[in-house]
């Protein structure tokens, strides 16, 4: 994927995209499956005994990210790869902990931040099959302390701007493509995200008090005529819960973490697992060196070892790289793993569904570096590429896509059959070039016979 869509930005979303294509599997085997059918009736993510069996040429697979651990860039990371429900490359490098010197292991667990959001949008789709919503119903059916809201209309620069009534009320499908208007609080520009700080929004004591707090701040914009990063998700936690009659962690575990065997996905690690939580590091640049990370967005950095106050769908939870990649691999699945049809076919489809009008698209609107147009656009809780390459991209069309702020990320390639997880724990920026433009090439350069 280029820089121009998924350079790491230094404050939200840092997807610092990377992949060592060097294979570190199990001790485990399988028959190799020649295809997508066939590797449904085998457990999923076993290790591939032949790369080129899956199309990949192991004479092409390369070990880029080493010299970035080496030089310092990162303290560590864990990359997969899988094709088929075969993992073709799974690699560790560095440490967890520079403070330790404990090796990164395949069994660290990690802060997925923004990596949260998709499964949380899992979690709306398992209601909507339900019948419990639908993509135009307003917001307002489920969330009636929005009815009210206002809408900020901000000339930029210094101007206060005045306040005005919405048009109608966002929609739930505006909810989940961050189109609805809502503020998020980790810049502090626009007068909307400022109130989102001062009312410490996601830091609320719980998501009944998050809807409190967020029905105090008017909308950034009217609903449906933008796209900006936001708590949406942490919203449609929220409305998880009031659906189901959950606890959202509850819902979650019961619903997606239980049926995937994601043994170590959950919003805090439990004492008997705090050792195997990766250290978070931060660039400084004075020294040009990585530190441990202390604060987070003005406050400490949380421990991650208590339940929250506040589970937050849009950036909560931990987890390790096995059990994203189920996830993943579920995903590309469409909605199955091990016998389990957690999700039709045609729901993941539709999260991995360009939602953005073509007024927004032609905006240019997105993060830094990463601007949606005619080929990229965002569905359901996920980037989505509609034309990979016109998009200067190497991967296959309809590929979902996100990443988290301490830089862990994924893709799922449904055209190509094809996952791929990484983690990393550094905020902002990684230094030096792009991971994310290097992780495509050189997962794609290696998938010689596609056919395969």
């Amino acid at each position: 994927m280029t820089n121009r869509r998924l350079a790491a930005t230094s404050v939200v979303v840092a997807i610092a995209l990377s992949w060592p294509l060097g294979a570190q599997v199990a001790r485990r085997s399988t028959v190799p499956a020649a295809s997508p059918s066939a590797a449904a009736k085998t457990a999923a993510l076993m290790p591939a005994p032949n790369p080129d069996a899956l199309g990949f040429d192991p004479q092409r697979l390369d070990a880029y990210m080493a010299k970035a651990v080496g030089d310092g860039r990162v303290a560590g990371m864990i990359t997969l790869l899988a094709r088929h429900g075969q993992v073709v490359a799974e690699k560790s490098y560095g440490y967890k902990s520079l403070a330790t010197n404990a090796p990164m292991t395949r069994d660290t667990i990690f802060r997925l931040y923004s990596m949260s959001k998709p499964v949380t949008g899992v979690a709306m789709m398992l209601l909507f099959e339900e019948g419990k919503w639908r993509l135009d119903d307003p917001i307002t059916r489920f969330v009636p302390e929005f009815k009210d809201l206002k809408v900020m209309n901000w000339a930029g620069g210094d101007s206060p701007g005045t306040l005005e009534d919405m048009k109608r009320p966002p929609t739930m499908r505006q909810l989940m493509s961050h189109t609805a208007g809502f503020g998020y609080g980790l810049a502090d520009r626009h007068p909307v995200d400022k109130l989102y700080r001062e009312k410490r929004v996601l830091g609320a004591d719980g998501l009944a008090d998050m809807i409190k707090r967020t029905a105090e701040i008017p909308l950034m914009y009217q609903p449906g005529t933008r796209w900006s990063y936001s708590s949406a998700v942490d919203i449609q936690g929220y409305i998880v819960e009031k659906l189901s009659g959950q606890r959202f962690g509850d819902f979650l575990q019961e619903r997606i973490f239980k049926p995937l065997k994601m043994t170590d996905t959950a919003f805090y690690v439990p004492r008997e697992k705090a050792g195997r939580l990766a250290s978070v590091y931060v660039g400084n640049p004075k020294t040009g060196k990585i530190e441990e990370a202390l604060q987070l967005f003005g406050t400490p950095m949380p421990t991650y070892l208590e339940p929250p106050s506040m589970e937050s769908g849009g950036g909560g939870l931990v987890g390790t790289i096995t059990d994203y990649a189920r996830f993943a691999q579920m995903l590309v699945n469409k909605g199955e793993l091990d016998g389990v049809q957690l999700l039709s076919p045609a729901s993941v489809e539709m999260m991995g569904t360009n939602m953005l009008p073509k007024e927004v698209l032609a905006r240019g609107d997105g993060l830094p570096g990463q601007r949606f147009d005619d080929a990229i656009g965002f569905g359901l809780d996920f980037q989505v590429v509609t034309e990979p390459r016109v998009a200067g991209s190497l991967e296959g069309k309809g590929s979902m896509s996100w990443g988290g702020a301490a830089g862990t990320w994924f893709w799922v390639d449904p055209t190509n059959d094809v996952i791929f997880v990484g983690m990393i724990q550094r905020m902002g920026d990684t230094g030096g070039d792009s991971f994310a433009a290097m992780s495509r090439t050189l997962t794609y350069q290696a998938l010689t016979r596609p056919e395969r």
